[in-house]
């Protein structure tokens, strides 16, 4: 596949806590959730646990590249327990991370998301379907206690952290290669556009396109300093990930 990205800090802090690792046939992305500031019960930061949580899920992929992508979450987050398995791994608040995989295989475009890193196709018709998990969109409070309660659980919404179990609640679909004519993978710190600003998936897949994922980027920028802090819950500025792809003619 041809892949074009930017993954961007906020410009409020130093660490980027977006990770992105793609290769011939798959793009793996992630959003590590900011601590909460409540005890953690783990030595690690949030940056470690989604540079090795992807690190683990392209190790995944590799080895088993027909592997259900479920399957590959559900084996990547028991991986990576395994690489700190000296913390307190029964802690809600253990750092976590959205998942968002697309992968070539066997004439189809798979793709999965976990919590909010949407994946949008287009097929050669033109049709465009935004493949998101909106759960965190619907939470019943966003306090950090209300988060960590709420957090990994079905009456709240879903991350990859330390249960594997969450891979069984992740969003997934499968698009023929034939009838693929591009894709977009992007961090909420973008999909705010469409969230916030009145984009259309169309529309960002278009930017994305057209004039590249660098565009995106300071679309969003642009509007967040136009906007008056406070306007909505929630960080000003964010990471920043936005990929734009396309299946090679006669791909995997």
């Amino acid at each position: 596949m041809q892949i074009s990205y930017t993954c961007q800090p906020s410009p409020d802090v130093q660490a980027n806590e977006d990770f992105i690792l793609a290769a011939e046939h798959f793009v793996i992305v992630l959003d590590g959730a900011t601590a909460s500031g409540l005890p953690s019960g783990c030595e690690h930061n949030v940056s470690w646990l989604a540079s090795r949580l992807g690190g683990q899920l392209a190790c995944v992929l590799i080895e088993n590249p027909g592997l259900v992508l479920t399957e590959v979450l559900r084996e990547g987050i028991v991986r990576t327990r395994g690489l700190h398995a000296q913390c307190d791994l029964t802690n809600p608040n253990s750092p976590s991370s959205t998942v968002a995989i697309v992968r070539e295989h066997n004439g189809q475009l798979d793709c999965l998301t976990l919590a909010d890193s949407p994946i949008v196709v287009r097929t050669h018709g033109g049709e465009v379907t935004a493949v998101f998990d909106d759960r965190t969109s619907h939470l019943p409070a966003y306090d950090r206690v209300s988060l960590s309660v709420l957090r990994n659980t079905d009456e709240g919404f879903w991350v990859a952290s330390t249960k594997p179990e969450a891979a069984d609640r992740a969003v997934t679909a499968s698009f023929s290669l034939a009838d693929v004519e591009s894709f977009g993978m992007v961090t909420d710190g973008v999909s705010r556009l469409v969230e916030r600003y009145g984009w259309t998936w169309e529309r960002l897949l278009d930017t994305l396109a057209k004039q590249g994922p660098e565009q995106a980027v300071q679309a969003i920028r642009e509007a967040e300093l136009a906007t008056e802090p406070g306007t909505f819950r929630g960080k000003r500025h964010d990471d920043v990930t936005a990929v734009y792809g396309q299946p090679e003619p006669g791909g995997e």
